[in-house]
């Protein structure tokens, strides 16, 4: 009965980024909308702040994007991840998924893809749902060096450790 035998192993322990299908790709994203804050380069130092604002595109309620398909031609300079992207975006949060599986490491307990339940990523202070000030067309830019917040660059308190 070998044969019968299904390997358990979740995909993204058994695969490369580089292997993974496409929906494998995109399962990967929490949802936490981190890497959908407007982010600054200083220019002497090349050091990237995160700010507590969204994208033009980035809907603050549901944490997704308004026009994921289409959103690299309405926004330009939106990133597409790619496996070779995520192991040298510096700006990638502490926390996604893409830059976990990248560095060798594994999916935190909060992930949806481990605990079945995509609300974890808010109980662990992930989602920046409810911590967004406004959308980028919303602010003027020159208040948008204003609004550099660290958190989005760091892992929340609640999401440490193995809660499973």
């Amino acid at each position: 009965m070998a044969d019968a035998m299904i390997d358990s192993t979740p995909f993204w322990r058994s695969k490369t980024l580089e292997e993974m299908t496409e929906a494998e790709w995109e399962s990967l994203c929490d949802g936490c909308g981190r890497c959908c804050l407007v982010k600054l380069e200083d220019e002497d130092t090349g050091k990237i702040h995160a700010t507590d604002i969204g994208c033009r595109l980035f809907d603050a309620g549901t944490c997704r994007c308004h026009d994921y398909a289409n959103r690299s031609k309405t926004v330009p300079d939106c990133v597409t991840l790619t496996p070779d992207a995520v192991r040298t975006l510096s700006w990638l949060p502490p926390t996604c998924a893409y830059r976990l599986l990248g560095e060798g490491r594994d999916l935190p307990w909060w992930h949806p893809l481990v605990s079945g339940d995509p609300e974890t990523v808010i109980a662990a202070g992930v989602s920046v749902r409810g911590k967004v000030h406004a959308n980028e067309d919303e602010v003027a830019e020159e208040e948008i060096v204003e609004r550099i917040v660290a958190w989005p660059l760091r892992w929340p308190k609640a999401a440490r450790g193995d809660k499973r």
